[in-house]
């Protein structure tokens, strides 16, 4: 008996990370510990750990709802259709209670660093539940809505920090703002088939066509010239120097060629190296903006 219910719940843990998708959400964490490094004056462990704990539950409790309201759909993907809901590993019930839990914890968390930060996760939750996801399956639009609580994290390691809004958070956010666009739609070109079958509408022309092929590259070269901001005197505190721009360059070049590549083949294997291109790109830069703060500068 007692053998059964350690199973039970060793499949109810394991299933709940699934359902709020833990890599994902300590990827997008680790923005949030970046920008954190990039503004802190005097480093506090006690804010810093906060802002990982609290960012992950919030990032996390929104995968799962998330998943909560598409798991008809995503019982129609093959690429969602063994997650918790869908294959009956877990009941709505279960997931409505572990993700309230989690959010309300993870929102009380980031509140006790400071009002501010506790907003924009609150912010982050609300248009990626109540306008991203629901107007997937409506609109290519939705995208756009997914791409403002994709960039909060990026910024909220500085509203941690300084409890303010600011130049140097509009452009953490920016930078991660346009980088949504070429990332997501590489996703959703490998993904077209899947996302078709369940009824979502993810690529901005409908079809893996010059058109969508063309927007990627249009994002991919603001998201360069944003991302380049920093060297120039009109950032606030956040700079960078002439190393890492060119660093910022290179790795936004090879990015770009890819999405070229994807224009002028249009093959599925050229997306999948642009998504892993954009992964790389997103991670490096933040890495980079780091290292100039503690190496460089």
């Amino acid at each position: 008996m007692s053998d059964t219910l350690n199973i039970k719940q060793s499949s109810l843990f394991s299933q709940t990370l699934i359902l709020i998708k833990h890599r994902l959400s300590f990827s997008v964490v680790f923005s949030s510990v970046c920008s954190y490094l990039i503004a802190f004056d005097v480093f506090s462990l006690t804010t810093f750990l906060l802002l990982i704990i609290g960012g992950f539950f919030v990032v996390g409790s929104s995968n799962g709802f998330n998943q909560i309201i598409e798991r008809r759909r995503d019982a129609l993907m093959m690429r969602t259709s063994s997650r918790p809901l869908p294959s009956g590993e877990m009941t709505v019930n279960q997931a409505l209670i572990i993700c309230s839990f989690l959010s309300l914890l993870g929102l009380t968390i980031l509140y006790v660093i400071n009002f501010r930060t506790a907003i924009f996760g609150l912010i982050s939750m609300i248009i990626y539940l109540a306008l991203y996801t629901p107007l997937k399956p409506v609109t290519p639009l939705s995208v756009f809505f997914g791409a403002i609580p994709g960039a909060i994290p990026f910024m909220l390691g500085w509203v941690a920090v300084t409890d303010r809004f600011s130049i140097e958070t509009g452009i953490l956010f920016m930078i991660q703002f346009f980088w949504q666009f070429p990332h997501f739609w590489a996703i959703g070109w490998v993904s077209h088939d899947d996302y078709k079958n369940a009824g979502f509408k993810m690529l901005p022309s409908g079809k893996r066509d010059n058109a969508t092929a063309f927007q990627i590259v249009f994002y991919t070269i603001w998201m360069i010239i944003v991302s380049t901001l920093p060297y120039f005197s009109f950032t606030g505190k956040l700079s960078i120097g002439i190393y890492s721009l060119i660093l910022i360059l290179v790795s936004g070049s090879l990015m770009l060629y890819q999405a070229l590549k994807l224009m002028r083949y249009k093959h599925k294997q050229n997306a999948i190296r642009l998504m892993y291109a954009s992964i790389f790109y997103l991670s490096f830069i933040q890495i980079i903006f780091v290292i100039d703060k503690f190496i460089f500068q």
